[in-house]
């Protein structure tokens, strides 16, 4: 998929709205949106609702994948005083508010994290996590996909729906 997937519209609205709406209906804002360069707030920023406060992240490594996004974002200090943060991908568009709720409502207390589970794999880019502790987690592992380590530590699972943690990597995936 060349296009920007931020951009790409499901049912009328680009899915950067529908996840940044998501979120923010299920009391998860401000809303921290990582991003390749400046141009891509004034892009993202007019397709976002107004009212949903947003707190843009440039990547400092144009480019970066998810793993190096997340450590980055979690190194800012405020992160220090956030008990649980939530993780979510652009590429999302069937997700629903309720679904990070329940990831909310779920987490015990000796969790470092909480993953949504589709029936066959985890989804750690959907995780709800323990910024501290996930943060101790990414600097001190050896490059691991980020399901295998998010499942190395102590973590809980939400069964879901597969269709609504279906994401789009092709146009094909949208039908």
């Amino acid at each position: 998929m060349r296009e920007d997937k931020a951009l790409v519209e499901v049912d009328g609205s680009p899915m950067i709205c529908i996840i940044a709406r998501e979120l923010a209906k299920a009391g998860k804002e401000p809303i921290r949106i990582a991003i390749s360069s400046p141009e891509k707030i004034d892009e993202y920023g007019k397709v976002i609702d107004d009212d949903i406060e947003i707190e843009w992240i440039l990547d400092a490594k144009k480019y970066a994948g998810p793993i190096e996004a997340i450590l980055e974002s979690l190194q800012d200090p405020q992160c220090k005083e956030i008990e649980a943060l939530q993780l979510c991908t652009v590429d999302v568009p069937w997700i629903k508010s309720d679904l990070f709720v329940s990831l909310e409502e779920r987490i015990e207390d000796k969790d470092v994290l909480i993953m949504p589970h589709d029936g066959n794999r985890s989804q750690p880019l959907l995780a709800l996590i323990r910024p501290c502790s996930v943060l101790e987690l990414l600097e001190s592992s050896q490059k691991m996909p980020l399901n295998d380590l998010f499942s190395s530590v102590p973590h809980s699972l939400l069964i879901e729906d597969p269709s609504v943690l279906r994401n789009v990597n092709r146009f094909d995936d949208l039908k």
